[in-house]
């Protein structure tokens, strides 16, 4: 009996020592994760599911993916089910601001001009810069969407960017403006001077979000700054700009 309780007591010992070496080290690995998922839907892109996570490598560096469903929007029957998929490295380059360069994939029909959805289909550098302070928040987007030639005799090149700044009011509301803007900017066997706006949008934007951290829903809105010239160019109108946004920080 005696010889059975040591055992116990050994075993016991022996869990208790494994417990306190693996478990300190599943949570910090747990907590250099994060992801934010959000579902979007603004009057250009229709609606669209996007993902961006990091796994930190040092206190100022971590590696980031990130992912967009393209599924519908103003031409979305010809995008050919658009997905785009990529990775970068984030940078904490001072108290609240950071900077995240990354290359994304892209799947689909719209770059390469294909009409058929193929892996591949081009590529987009792109760079996102955050602000996260006490009082104020901001980001700024700007992504290159490249083509690349599948067959097709023409590819289309985009140049898309966004920037938006505000002011936290309280813990749970925010408000500020955001300008974005959607370019084409040609591509392979492209006419000269092909370049016009889809879009160029400017208007404020509110947001609500869990003070403890978690859900968000924010919608932004705008005013079309394109001039006649640029209407008439890209045969495309639309007046003005409305953008939808939940989500949750994980």
């Amino acid at each position: 009996m005696k010889n059975r309780f040591t055992l116990l007591l050994t075993g016991s010992a022996l869990m208790a020592v494994l417990l306190f070496s693996f478990n300190p080290a599943k949570a910090q690995d747990d907590s250099k994760f994060s992801m934010d998922v959000t579902l979007n839907s603004d009057i250009f892109f229709g609606f669209y599911p996007f993902f961006a996570g990091s796994y930190s490598l040092s206190e100022n560096t971590a590696f980031t993916f990130y992912g967009i469903l393209w599924s519908g929007g103003a031409a979305g029957g010809s995008w050919g089910n658009w997905t785009e998929f990529g990775v970068g490295m984030n940078f904490d380059v001072a108290d609240g601001i950071n900077i995240n360069p990354q290359v994304g994939i892209l799947n689909g029909s719209l770059t390469s001009g294909l009409g058929t959805p193929v892996l591949g289909e081009g590529f987009v550098p792109n760079l996102t810069i955050g602000l996260d302070k006490a009082n104020t928040e901001g980001e700024f987007y700007l992504g290159y969407y490249v083509g690349f030639d599948h067959g097709n005799p023409n590819t289309n090149n985009y140049l898309h960017y966004w920037a938006n700044y505000g002011y936290k009011f309280s813990p749970f509301f925010s408000a500020g403006l955001h300008l974005e803007q959607l370019r084409f900017t040609g591509g392979k066997n492209q006419p000269e001077d092909p370049a016009f706006d889809f879009y160029l949008a400017l208007g404020p934007y509110v947001q609500f979000a869990d003070p403890n951290g978690g859900a968000f829903a924010r919608f932004t809105s705008g005013a079309d700054l394109r001039s006649d010239d640029m209407l008439a160019k890209s045969g495309f109108r639309q007046p003005s700009f409305f953008k939808l946004t939940v989500g949750y920080s994980f």
